[in-house]
């Protein structure tokens, strides 16, 4: 096995355990528990989204606002390193970045300067280093964008809690920023990684948040999803 298969293996697994945040609401309003998250398995006949609602189409509003969602990354986060004077960004670039080095900076003071990725979503290896251009080859990704997010239902939300899923690591994923732009806000019935061996992974987290979150999927992409689990190691 060669050095790039062995480092790819080793990222992969680091993703599949990626801690599972999800929220439930109470009389005091929405909380948030962890669960550790296994390597995905499928227990056979099993529906992966059993007991997510279904829409028949995503409608797309014109009401969209990003800032709603918060202006900037937080540190309020439970991210590994989680309020440790870095932002919710550096603490996702820290947890999938491999051969790091760190710089510190006005709003981190374990900034990763360097190093580089391993792309799960296209299995192409980048270099990561820090700067207003070169930075811009690793991008951060919601795997349920944020505008997609907001015409399932989170419009509805509170404040609190869109800012608390638009940092929430159990979404969110070191990718290159050229399929992060191919991606834009898509659901899966338009988008699915280029890579299909993280097919799997993708949709079972994909599927964590969306039942985290209470968000229903669109009917176009269930049958997307479930194909996707479908290649995951049976339980």
């Amino acid at each position: 096995m060669s050095r790039k298969q062995t480092l790819w293996l080793a990222v992969a697994v680091v993703l599949a355990v990626i801690v599972a945040y999800q929220v439930s609401a109470t009389s005091e309003g929405p909380s948030r528990f962890i669960a550790e998250a296994d390597i995905p398995t499928v227990a056979p006949g099993s529906d992966v989204l059993a007991g997510i609602a279904e829409i028949p189409v995503r409608v797309r509003g014109n009401d969209y606002r990003r800032d709603a969602f918060g202006e900037s990354w937080t540190d309020d986060t439970t991210a590994p390193g989680g309020h440790n004077g870095c932002d919710t960004r550096n603490d996702i670039l820290d947890r999938d970045l491999l051969d790091k080095t760190y710089v510190s900076i006005s709003r981190c003071p374990t900034a990763v300067a360097t190093g580089k990725l391993l792309d799960p979503y296209t299995n192409a290896a980048v270099a990561f280093t820090r700067g207003n251009q070169t930075g811009a080859s690793v991008q951060i990704d919601h795997l349920v964008p944020l505008a997609l997010a907001w015409d399932l239902g989170a419009r509805n939300w509170t404040d609190e809690l869109r800012v608390r899923f638009a940092n929430d690591p159990a979404n969110l994923l070191a990718v290159s920023g050229a399929a992060n732009q191919d991606k834009g806000d898509k659901q899966p019935s338009l988008w699915m990684p280029p890579n299909a061996a993280f097919h799997c992974q993708y949709a079972m987290q994909y599927i964590e948040v969306l039942r985290g979150y209470g968000l229903p999927v669109d009917a176009p992409s269930a049958p997307v999803l479930r194909e996707a689990a479908r290649t995951c190691p049976a339980a």
